[in-house]
């Protein structure tokens, strides 16, 4: 299983190579939140993308007003990273049989938050009347992948996966296993969130996962790692990949940049929002993707840590020491989300992104506001600044609400 296209939309920019030179350079997206008046908030910042007719994500340019009233925002960015990644592979169906042989799967941690959340509004303020044809199918979580499916007239498999924010790695690697049944020759599988609405942040505040402490600092909250962090920072955007069956990639003559070689996943069984205190789901999810890419674990070169900033941070940390023991020295760990925040549904598909890149370039991004890390020197945490490096195979973590943990791991090719 091969990966031929790459497509992004995140707090960094709009673009793969917009996005990844940015994170390498040490960037962070955290501001003021500027989509609503948030001031009211007990958090008042977050990692927007930066969108406009300045700004490197300008919706006029993907896609007419008018038709973007008719979706929400979620949609729109998995349509444009969509684009972005079919554009990079250089295919697209010429034929029935291949319009038959190539599917979408792309998922959503809650899909149309703030258009169900403004459409309740409006109901209770101007009626039932008021009520827009367009609410239901644009919001639906499913509905990027229809979005999608119809835009490429892919006829293979159209589905979605909704397991929080593990999502858009179960995606990558559920849609992995339907070539590999072979149920089509191509995927377009990845994730896609737009969270930041006043409903998304008094949600996340009233659970206690946000950050609150840093309103006078916004550009410093995203910490994991790091003893003074206090909760995961709300990102958007959405990451898709193509996937495309070995031999039909190489037959076209298509680039080639990295091997899915690994694919594992576990439940918790233990709290709707915490991970099991032993870290042991994130460990079996781990040693079942090593299982899968049938390599050891001293052949890992980086892990693109899931690493929220959260309390959570410690846990994990523990567990990847008891996946590699003695070879924990070998690998370099980071986490992604210090630049972009966190992008619950989309953030394992953007992660798996900057996985594939570091291998693509010998590279491995850095932990930004990384100043006193909860760990000792063992591990490589890549503190505030990139870091060159053989890399050979990267394993990227996902763990969601619900005691959901998906793991993919990437191999050059």
């Amino acid at each position: 299983m091969v990966v031929t296209g790459l497509g992004v939309v995140t707090p960094l920019g709009c673009g793969v190579e917009t996005t990844w030179k940015n994170l390498l350079d040490g960037q962070g997206a955290c501001k003021t939140i500027t989509k609503f008046d948030a001031t009211h908030l007990v958090t008042n910042y977050a990692c927007e993308i930066p969108s406009g007719p300045n700004e490197s994500f300008n919706p006029d340019d993907w896609m007419p007003a008018r038709d973007r009233r008719k979706i929400d925002d979620f949609i729109l960015y998995s349509m444009v990273a969509s684009d972005q990644a079919m554009e990079d592979s250089g295919w697209k169906p010429s034929s029935e049989e291949e319009q038959y042989r190539a599917g979408v799967l792309i998922g959503s941690g809650i899909g149309g938050l703030s258009t169900i959340a403004d459409t309740t509004l409006q109901l209770k303020e101007k009626g039932p009347r008021r009520i827009s044809p367009f609410f239901i199918p644009g919001s639906l979580i499913n509905l990027a992948s229809g979005q999608v499916s119809i835009r490429y007239d892919f006829k293979g498999p159209n589905q979605s996966t909704v397991t929080a924010c593990a999502t858009g790695a179960h995606a990558l690697g559920d849609a992995a296993k339907i070539i590999m049944a072979d149920e089509a020759d191509v995927m377009i599988a990845g994730g896609s969130e737009s969270p930041i609405c006043e409903i998304g942040i008094a949600g996340f505040n009233a659970c206690k996962a946000l950050s609150t402490r840093w309103r006078e600092q916004p550009e410093r909250a995203s910490r994991p790692f790091d003893t003074d962090r206090d909760g995961f920072v709300m990102g958007e955007g959405a990451g898709i990949v193509v996937l495309e069956e070995l031999e039909h990639a190489k037959k076209r003559g298509a680039k080639i940049y990295a091997e899915i070689t690994g694919y594992g996943l576990s439940g918790d069984a233990y709290h709707i929002t915490a991970p099991s205190e032993d870290g042991s789901g994130g460990l079996r999810s781990m040693a079942m993707a090593l299982n899968k890419a049938k390599i050891n674990n001293a052949d890992l070169d980086y892990i693109n840590a899931h690493g929220t900033s959260t309390m959570a941070d410690t846990i994990e940390l523990s567990a990847v020491s008891k996946l590699l023991g003695s070879k924990l020295d070998n690998v370099s760990i980071s986490s992604t989300k210090s630049s972009i925040g966190h992008l619950l549904g989309a953030a394992g598909a953007v992660e798996a992104i900057f996985s594939i890149l570091a291998i693509r370039d010998q590279i491995v991004p850095p932990t930004i506001n990384l100043e006193n890390p909860v760990v000792s020197g063992e591990f490589d945490l890549v503190p505030n600044l990139a870091k060159q490096r053989n890399v050979n195979h990267v394993m990227s973590n996902s763990f969601g609400f619900g005691g959901s943990n998906a793991t993919l791991i990437f191999s050059k090719f």
